[in-house]
């Protein structure tokens, strides 16, 4: 049996899920690696936006360590860095090309780099925004794991040099996202921070059914909304919605809708770790097409919306039975391939393949031209 992995992740918040997807996404999937007996360390940026709305300060699946700033990261954790199997740095960490060079230079066995936001990474790069990671840089990893899939493997691999390219999807933690039994209080709802490119689809999706149902009931749960939206009277706004409540909503829905940021869309193959929620506390999904979807939620386990008569139609005319199928049908894929603990072993895996090639691969300096 191969012997437990001890893995140190860099990434953007796993304390506070406040306006930010990553927590809960890594969450899942450390809560699987425990599972699976690898050992974690997590450091995360000490910042007073998620210092303020911290909602797991203290897990019990790993340790979480605090620091300032890089010199404080290289003082304090030098260490345990280079003493791990596997240092994986998530998007949108900051002073993340800083960091990316510091570690580096180390000339670790088992640097990744673990793109939550592959598509809009991508887009940035293209436009010579290096906020969080270089071009020059995507070479240095011994693997890129990437929220996408699809295409944009071949492609990282192809336009930007990255040596090993593997798709490492979100994924849902089904201990805690179940059916609550609740009784139902709205017909549709929606879950996600304000995003100017989501807010079209928003409207179109949600807004406008709403005042063609007035007598039906809505949801839109999730920080940052401009105060100046026109929500019509049978749409409940909830502020903020912490992780522990999100079984609750979901389970107190008919349907539940699924919306995808431009830059996810153009690319396909980009889940958003809300549909493995809602399909794990077996909610039936409505969501706006983007190519792949079907590789994740085909037909019979998800709707797909195009306009608000699509939304109308399926919220007045399906019958329950169908909405039950769908749900069931959904549920038992999300549980059979997008659990916490699958993702885990798909993870852990790759990193014992990078660290059995190092074993037997002198190790050299990375040579980067590009």
């Amino acid at each position: 049996m191969t012997r437990p992995l001890k893995i140190v992740i860099l990434g953007l918040s796993l304390s506070s899920s406040w306006g930010n997807g990553h927590a809960t996404t890594y969450r899942s999937l450390l809560r699987g690696l425990h599972a699976e007996g690898h050992e974690v360390v997590f450091l995360e940026r000490d910042v007073p936006w998620y210092a303020n709305h911290r909602d797991l300060a203290e897990p019990d699946f790993c340790r979480l360590l605090y620091y300032q700033g890089l010199e404080e990261l290289l003082d304090r954790f030098a260490t345990i860095i280079k003493d791990a199997d596997a240092v994986v740095v998530g998007s949108f960490v900051p002073d993340g090309v800083k960091i990316f060079d510091a570690i580096a230079d180390l000339n670790l066995c088992g640097l990744c780099f673990y793109d939550i936001d592959t598509p809009v990474t991508l887009a940035r790069l293209e436009q010579g925004n290096e906020e969080y990671l270089a071009r020059r840089q995507v070479p240095l990893f011994d693997v890129y794991f990437s929220f996408s899939g699809g295409r944009v493997l071949q492609r990282l691999q192809d336009e930007y040099a990255a040596r090993r390219a593997v798709a490492l999807y979100c994924s849902v933690d089904v201990e805690r996202y179940c059916p609550t039994g609740e009784d139902t209080v709205w017909d549709l709802g929606y879950l996600g921070t304000y995003s100017s490119d989501r807010q079209p689809t928003l409207q179109r999706l949600l807004i406008e059914p709403a005042r063609h149902l007035p007598r039906m009931r809505f949801v839109v749960a999730g920080p940052q909304y401009p105060d100046d939206i026109d929500w019509p009277p049978n749409v409940e706004r909830i502020e903020h919605l912490a992780p522990s409540e999100h079984a609750s909503f979901y389970s107190r829905q008919r349907f539940t809708l699924n919306i995808t940021r431009s830059d996810m869309i153009a690319a396909g193959w980009s889940p958003s770790v809300r549909l493995f929620e809602a399909a794990a506390c077996k909610t039936a999904i409505i969501s706006d097409f983007w190519e792949g979807l079907a590789d994740f939620l085909p037909a019979e386990a998800a709707l797909v919306a195009y306009n608000a008569h699509d939304i109308v139609q399926a919220l007045t005319e399906l019958p329950d039975y169908h909405r039950g199928a769908l749900a069931q049908n959904a549920h038992a894929r999300v549980l059979a391939h997008h659990t916490g603990r699958v993702r885990a072993a798909e993870f852990a895996r790759i990193l014992i393949e990078v660290r059995e090639i190092a074993a037997r691969t002198p190790r050299r300096l990375y040579e980067v031209n590009v």
